[in-house]
């Protein structure tokens, strides 16, 4: 194949990274503060207000954004994720709104992880969100025919590795990641986001492309040490699995949020007790988690906002129990599930207009704190009703009882807290811990009760 050039924009913006520290935006959850808020096809205006009103203060260490590049137009959701150019310039916002927003974010004390598309480009032909005409195989001064799969055919065989990672997810246009050419441009890509200040990216599709291929990548990027979290969903007898890509990052745990679908809807919550790597997961240090997110809820094979108080205990218990880093999702209503996001993704309020902004629902948001404070601390006293009723702390730093039968609770819990009055953060109350250690409570059904050190008033 003859010798490739970088497109100019690309070859400018990784020429003026040269000689950063190479650790300067180092972001690697599990942090001090792992919680991600997902703010799935928000725009980067209201991402930046978000951070700086709700984000910072709750305490979550980190907001993903939906990827930024030049795409197909349409109204639905998933043109977002079919790039026509590396320019910032979607329907989320311009480079400029995407610098503020980072700006905004960092103020705030919350980290930006950014969803980015590198396994494929369109599945088309037309003019992208930002001006630029393309076809399904030629992006003029970016990639040309050269530069994508010799397989166009649709990946159809999941015991194929060949096929799943040279092949066409879904009829897109599969990028040669295997090439120098390819390697360089998505790498420059990315050092052009690392240059706006991101502290990590969410590598889609990662299944879809060879590991080594990915590190590569990652190899080139002007800050190697930035967060990594790739897709790769697990599929039992597959070619490809999560394991491969733990080299490269963090890796999403697809099995957690199928599980506790399964358990909070069919089973019983006392099968929790070991939840994680005891269940066969990867470690948790290099797991991503999630009770769902923006395929899963739609495809139905995970909990989501539609599914009640069982979608609100499971994200308390993610949040406080000590399992790879979690992401929150906070979407919007849908009943077609390609729709769009409302108002081109500007959100003028929380809970208006479809938005469901779950990371701010107070369940949610008081559970960040929570795992912030708790963190490190292993789990201690344990107890379940042998059904639907679970309790534990975390060590001498916080307590957490979820009630998912269909009656009301009351009992005594032992713990590990030192004596004194806590802040049920899930109740709004506050209770009492004796000279024992034990807290006496009831909880309504399908209700939580969460206490932490520090938090002594409501």
């Amino acid at each position: 194949m003859a010798r490739r050039t970088l497109p100019m924009a690309v070859a400018l913006a990784t020429a003026a990274l040269i000689g950063m520290n190479p650790t300067s935006a180092a972001a690697a959850p599990p942090g001090t503060k792992d919680v991600t808020a997902v703010l799935f096809e928000w725009n980067y205006a209201s991402v930046a207000r978000e951070c700086a009103s709700t984000l910072g203060s709750a305490g979550y260490g980190y907001v993903q954004v939906s990827p930024p590049a030049e795409h197909i137009q349409g109204p639905q959701w998933w043109t977002s994720y079919q790039p026509v150019s590396y320019k910032i310039a979607g329907r989320l916002g311009d480079r400029t709104a995407f610098r503020n927003m980072v700006a905004s974010c960092h103020a705030a004390g919350v980290k930006v992880v950014v969803d980015t598309v590198v396994n494929h480009m369109s599945a088309g032909s037309g003019t992208g969100t930002g001006g630029s005409s393309y076809t399904k195989y030629d992006y003029p001064g970016l990639y040309s025919s050269y530069d994508f799969d010799d397989c166009t055919a649709r990946v159809s065989n999941y015991a194929d590795r060949w096929n799943v990672q040279h092949c066409e997810l879904v009829g897109l246009a599969d990028l040669d990641t295997g090439e120098e050419y390819v390697r360089k441009t998505i790498a420059g890509s990315m050092n052009d986001l690392l240059s706006l200040g991101v502290d990590g990216f969410r590598i889609d599709a990662a299944k879809h492309i060879p590991a080594e291929d990915l590190a590569n990548i990652k190899s080139r990027l002007t800050n190697p040490g930035a967060y990594w979290k790739q897709e790769v969903v697990y599929g039992a007898n597959e070619a490809v699995q999560p394991t491969e890509y733990t080299g490269n990052g963090d890796v999403q745990e697809f099995r957690y949020a199928y599980d506790l679908k399964r358990v909070f809807t069919a089973e019983k919550l006392a099968y929790l007790k070991n939840y994680g790597e005891g269940w066969g997961y990867l470690s948790s240090s290099v797991a991503g988690v999630f009770v769902d997110n923006h395929d899963t809820e739609r495809g139905g094979s995970t909990l989501n906002y539609k599914s009640g108080a069982s979608y609100t205990l499971a994200n308390v218990f993610m949040l406080a129990w000590p399992y790879g880093a979690p992401d929150v999702n906070s979407g919007y209503e849908w009943s077609d599930a390609d729709a769009g996001p409302p108002n081109g993704g500007t959100v003028k309020a929380c809970w208006q207009d479809g938005w469901k902004c779950q990371h701010a629902w107070p369940e949610i948001r008081s559970m960040v704190a929570f795992r912030n404070t708790t963190r490190g601390q292993a789990v201690t006293d344990w107890w379940d009703d042998g059904g639907n009723a679970i309790a534990f702390g975390r060590g001498g730093k916080g307590y957490v009882a979820i009630n998912h039968e269909s009656t009301s609770l009351t009992r005594t819990y032992q713990t590990s807290l030192p004596a004194g009055t806590y802040c049920d953060v899930q109740g709004n109350r506050t209770v009492g811990v004796n000279s024992a250690g034990q807290l006496t409570a009831t909880l309504g059904s399908d209700t939580a009760l969460a206490v932490y050190a520090g938090k002594s008033a409501c």
